[in-house]
This record gives structure tokens, sequence and C-alpha cells, in this order.
């Protein structure tokens, strides 16, 4: 049975050029549409759409930036290198050795630092014109993300403290719980190594995914509403859009910051014996 149009066929949409408040036509908010793309092309059964395209310029944005940053390094640095040399030592610092320490933490830094950048832009496409959108509002970016980090957590626990000390790592597993350890263990278990994956990368996801429906919510509405007596309305849609964006460039730097946080404590965790 064929769905039945939100609108009739002569009725156009909020998102059309022509159509604005008292002109007969209907309001469509925002919804899971907004993140669905067509593809620009397919090869055999892989579709290459909006968000890819942004996932690999991005990416090649990131590789050239650092490259050039580095390529020829100076005791003096220019701009470019001192702006990433700011970015990279903020997080080696800031995130890195703060969590993990200096001397165990050094080695992850280049990982940590790919990390923290590939998410922020990521987040950044939002912003940026003709883009207008957050890749990481996709959920398989985040939690293809997430899993990454959680087969290096998994595997580095195994390596540092051997079969048996990683399953109690995993499990939480302390004697002086006494009766409530069995419990805790399987709460723990679920805990770290089923849920873990999912809360890594629901934040970031839910975070992203709501605050591009606002930024899309109030930026159609003030299109819509952009005639008669509706400027008014428009006007303070407009101003809700500008603060909207300025919020979202806020949001998108924590949720970056928070993803590589909990990816340093993770790490930390698989070098620790004991919790």
């Amino acid at each position: 049975m064929q769905k039945e149009p939100a609108v009739s066929a002569d009725q156009m949409l909020a998102f059309e050029t022509d159509c604005h408040l008292f002109s007969g036509c209907g309001f469509e908010a925002p919804g899971l549409h907004s993140f669905v793309f067509e593809p620009m092309f397919s090869i055999g059964g892989f579709d290459f759409n909006k968000p890819i395209l942004l996932a690999l310029v991005g990416t090649l944005a990131i590789v050239w930036f650092f490259w050039a940053a580095f390529a020829k390094p100076k005791i003096v640095p220019g701009k470019l290198q001192m702006i990433a040399e700011a970015g990279y030592d903020f997080i080696r610092r800031g995130v890195v050795y703060e969590t993990i320490g200096k001397k165990e933490g050094e080695k992850y830094v280049p990982f940590v630092v790919a990390l923290f950048f590939f998410v922020w832009v990521m987040n950044l496409w939002a912003v940026i014109p003709l883009a207008q959108f957050p890749v990481t509002s996709i959920f398989s970016i985040p939690l293809g993300l997430a899993l990454i980090v959680y087969v290096v957590w998994v595997g580095l626990t195994f390596k540092r403290q051997g079969w048996t000390g990683a399953w109690k790592n995993f499990t939480g597993y302390d004697k002086s719980l006494g009766p409530v350890l069995p419990m805790v263990m399987v709460i723990e278990f679920f805990s770290n190594l089923l849920v873990r994956p999912f809360t890594h990368s629901v934040r970031l996801f839910a975070n992203m995914f709501s605050g591009h429906m606002l930024v899309a919510l109030f930026t159609i509405a003030t299109w819509y509403m952009l005639n008669g007596i509706g400027i008014a309305y428009s006007a303070v849609s407009f101003i809700m859009t500008i603060v909207m964006i300025a919020f979202e460039l806020f949001i998108q730097v924590i949720q970056a910051y928070v993803f590589v946080l909990l990816t340093c404590s993770y790490i930390q965790g698989a070098l620790v014996k004991e919790h």
C-alpha cells in the first residue's frame, strides 16, 4: 500500500524557495529525511553520497594541514606550523599526559591527536557553507570510531595484563566485595564489553544529530516566516539561528574533546592492573 504524501501535490513545502507564511503552503519541520541523501554514484553495492564525500574531503584536509605544517619544520615556526603545534601540544599535554601519564601516554599521542581532529572536522562540517551537515550525525561514523577505540582498548588490555588479568579488569574482579562480587562482575562485564562502544558513540552522535536538527529548524523557519507581519517572527528565528550556530561551534569542540578524553580513560584503564 502506497504511503500518502504529507501534503497535496500542488502544495509547496517550507523548504521551497517561494514558500512563506500566509502564502498557503505548508511548513515541514526537519526530520529523519534531513539525514538521508541520494547517492552521487554507486560502485557495486556501495553508494557514494554527501556524508561520504564530506568525510573524504575532511580527511584529506587534515592530512594536508599537518603535512604542510610539519613537512619542513622550522626552529622559528611559521603561522601554519604554530597552529598545528598548538593543537598537537594541547591534546598531548591537556588530554593524553593528564589521563595516561607522560611516560605511558607518549606512544598514544599520534592516535589520539588524529582521532580528535577527525571528529572535530567531521563535526565542523555542520556550519561550513554548502556542506552544512555534521558527518558524525550519521550513527555509523561515531560507531566506527568507537569500535576502533574498543579494539585498541581490548587488545591493549590482553597484551598488558594477560588473559586472567584482562578478564579481571573487564569484570571488575575484587575479592573484598564478598557476596556481591558475582553481581558486580556480571554488571561490569556487560558495561565494559557490550555497552561501552555504544555509549561512547551515541554521546557524540546524539549531540551532533540534535544540534543539526535545531539549526535546520530555525533556518527553515526563518525563510518560511519571511512574509508580511511574519518578518518580525523571522527576525527572531534568524537571531536564534545565529545563536545555535555559535553554540554548535562550542559543542563541536567539546564533543571531540570528550570523545578523546574517554578514549584516553579506556587506554589508561587497560594499563592499570588494579581498579
